[in-house]
């Protein structure tokens, strides 16, 4: 019976609207191939040939495939352990991010909260209104936060932006929830743990990728609070090498092995290679994590968006 019901009410397409719609899908898969097309090129460039690469030959497709970039890049110095410090103030970073946004959304959403209004606003007020990056600097040095992993983590602990998303999430919840646990004599970490963390998933992976994307992508706290090299993380790694990418290459062909297969591939090590291949590198780790949090990525976002 459902069938025939859709059956009768589709409604049927005149040849202008088909126009319009093959017109819109050309557009689209057009756009679509602007916004891929870019870190495609990069990719079958780190694959190509770097001589044929560096002349800007390669367009489409891979010419004289070999993986050779990637692995003269591992062999740099410091490449491999950068990346492990982006890896794990990345993972760290962001797990402690979005436990802070959920404990204090959901804490500003409670009306026994003492002053919950004046420092949820005092919160706030720090998205508009700040020091400078020398008082910054001070106050980071007087907690000892210079030459110190944890001056990756303490700093981006509580974000403003993503406490709002989180405290509008948290309202959505039906105060029912919370009213029963309490009645059955839950406390308050056990109403968060086991009421409303489980709820709000979805606002929780928003701010899991709004903190990894953050985290994996910053350097700049790097260039203002250390100077020991064994805290560098990938990106300034990446920054400081995209600015001598002549000499890395050289540096790439000294570390390779005395194999003859990779003492061919050092000796092609050009500035482009060294270039797209360290970018390849430092982006695709990254986007690995929209996969698995895309399916909460939308409600998460868009909570609030439309007012019932």
């Amino acid at each position: 019976m459902s069938k025939e019901i859709v059956a009768k009410t589709k409604i049927k397409m005149s040849t202008g609207d088909k126009v319009l719609e093959i017109i819109c899908y050309v557009i689209f898969a057009i756009a679509a191939f602007l916004c891929i097309y870019p870190f495609y090129y990069v990719i079958i460039n780190t694959f190509s040939a770097n001589d044929v690469s560096a002349r800007g030959d390669v367009l489409f497709w891979p010419v004289g495939f070999h993986v050779h970039n990637y692995t003269s890049a591992f062999r740099i110095d410091g490449l491999p352990w950068a990346f492990f410090i982006s890896l794990s103030r990345t993972v760290l970073g962001t797990a402690c991010t979005v436990i802070a946004s959920a404990w204090l959304g959901f804490m500003f959403t409670q009306q026994k909260m003492f002053l919950r209004k004046f420092w949820y606003r005092l919160v706030v007020a720090t998205m508009y209104f700040n020091a400078g990056i020398i008082p910054w600097y001070l106050v980071m040095k007087q907690m000892g936060l210079t030459n110190n992993f944890m001056g990756y983590i303490w700093p981006a602990v509580v974000s403003p932006f993503n406490l709002i998303l989180t405290k509008t999430f948290v309202e959505s919840v039906p105060k029912e929830l919370q009213e029963a646990a309490e009645i059955d004599g839950a406390g308050i970490f056990t109403i968060f743990f086991r009421v409303i963390a489980p709820v709000i998933k979805p606002i929780m992976a928003t701010v899991a990728i709004f903190s990894a994307v953050g985290q994996w992508n910053a350097f700049q706290d790097t260039l203002l609070l250390v100077t020991d090299q064994k805290l560098y993380p990938l990106q300034f790694v990446l920054y400081q090498y995209l600015n001598q990418a002549s000499s890395l290459a050289s540096l790439a062909q000294s570390n390779t092995s005395t194999s003859s297969l990779a003492a061919a591939a050092a000796t092609t090590q050009t500035t482009t290679s060294v270039r797209m291949t360290i970018t390849v590198i430092v982006v695709i780790p990254i986007m690995l994590v929209y996969p698995i949090f895309q399916k909460y990525f939308v409600k998460g976002i868009m909570i609030g968006a439309v007012k019932g």
